[in-house]
């Protein structure tokens, strides 16, 4: 063979070698990394109860040695951080815990790469085995299998706006009228969602429009107003809730995911939590969505790293969202807590954000819910 053609061949197969080279040690540990394997910090603003998750060391140990992204967030209020925010190029995201939060946020014009709801984490109410019991009674409550469900929503409704007491239905030892103990509207999520699924159970099981907004208001704000002082921060309040006993607090709103990331936080208290603890399922309720909002690419890159099957794996298992994902399974018998059922069935949607603004205002809201 002539040697400038064996020269050919030789510089063919040294640069086939040197291709090859390149794609074991740089394109496929991008694929395995995620977008891109170049370490990038990501900055942005995110609910407050998502603060232990992103905090758990297997979480970032992952997003860092996976994907090379280290996040440096705060905690914001989810309408702050939609509408009253001033935000600059340098907040590559925002996560705030409803899905409203972000229509309003693509309604001022927001920047937006890309948008997907990570997780999920249905309202309900917090009670007591002797507050239950006595809601069964009166047939507001069902247990079905183990798990708990507010049957006859519209019955509890009106029995909060008659002004009903608790010894009215069978509970003389505990004082006061039958109310559920909620964030406030004006500061905290939890609150909001509250005020939204009472406007869908008084408009019969519906989502309401502007139109029925007035006609739902006033029971709303009757309700609200018997409340008297409201915790701003759904930790506050469920924390109130553990501590202070049925006495205190019979009944309180807040998310699903609580009891389950406490529980697993404390352990030694699990069997006190499955003795005296219930978790009432409302029938509808309301899904705590958890939509990532990417404003740059840096936050599109977080986007999908917060998708990996560990990330999510943590999430249910350790802090109890449930994937926002299609086709991700939460499988309750992972965790300490009994009564949590695998699906979530008869949810209504919240009220768009022109209805909830108008709740809001009728409420007295005079500053950004967090």
């Amino acid at each position: 063979m002539n040697i400038k053609l064996r020269l050919g061949y030789g510089l063919g197969a040294l640069a086939i070698a040197l291709i090859v080279l390149v794609i074991v040690n740089f394109v496929l540990p991008g694929f395995v990394m995620g977008p891109s394997s170049t370490p990038v910090v990501v900055r942005g603003y995110y609910g407050g109860e998502k603060s232990q998750f992103l905090a758990n060391p297997e979480v970032q140990r992952i997003l860092q040695s996976k994907y090379n992204i280290t996040v440096q967030a705060r905690s914001a209020g989810s309408t702050e951080m939609a509408r009253d925010m001033a935000l600059t190029p340098q907040d590559d995201f925002i996560w705030p815990s409803n899905g409203v939060s972000v229509a309003l946020y693509k309604e001022r014009g927001g920047q937006l790469v890309a948008s997907e709801n990570i997780f999920n984490s249905p309202l309900v109410i917090y009670s007591w085995a002797e507050i239950t019991d006595a809601l069964i009674r009166n047939g507001i409550v069902e247990k079905r299998g183990e798990t708990y469900f507010i049957v006859k929503s519209q019955e509890f409704i009106d029995l909060m706006n008659a002004g009903k007491k608790w010894s009215d239905i069978g509970l003389p030892n505990i004082a006061g009228k039958v109310v559920v103990r909620t964030t406030d509207p004006n500061f905290s999520n939890s609150g909001l969602m509250f005020a939204g699924l009472m406007a869908c159970m008084l408009n019969g099981g519906e989502t309401p429009d502007d139109v029925a907004a007035d006609r739902i208001l006033p029971s709303l704000t009757t309700f609200f107003s018997r409340l008297g002082f409201m915790e701003q921060k759904s930790n506050d309040l469920f924390q109130q809730y553990l501590t202070t006993g049925a006495g205190a607090r019979p009944l309180v709103a807040g998310y699903e995911s609580q009891l389950i990331e406490f529980a697993i936080q404390n352990p030694q208290v699990v069997p006190q939590i499955k003795k005296d603890v219930r978790v009432l399922y409302p029938v509808p309720t309301l899904w705590s969505s958890h939509p990532f909002v990417a404003r740059t690419s840096a936050g599109k890159r977080l986007l999908e790293a917060l998708k990996d099957p560990e990330i999510q794996a943590i999430a249910w298992q350790q802090h109890g969202f449930r994937s926002g994902l299609p086709g991700v399974v939460n499988d309750p018998n992972h965790l300490p807590v009994s009564g949590v059922p695998a699906t979530i069935d008869g949810v209504v949607d919240m009220p768009s954000w022109s209805v909830m603004d108008r709740i809001l205002t009728a409420l007295g809201s005079k500053t950004p819910v967090r």
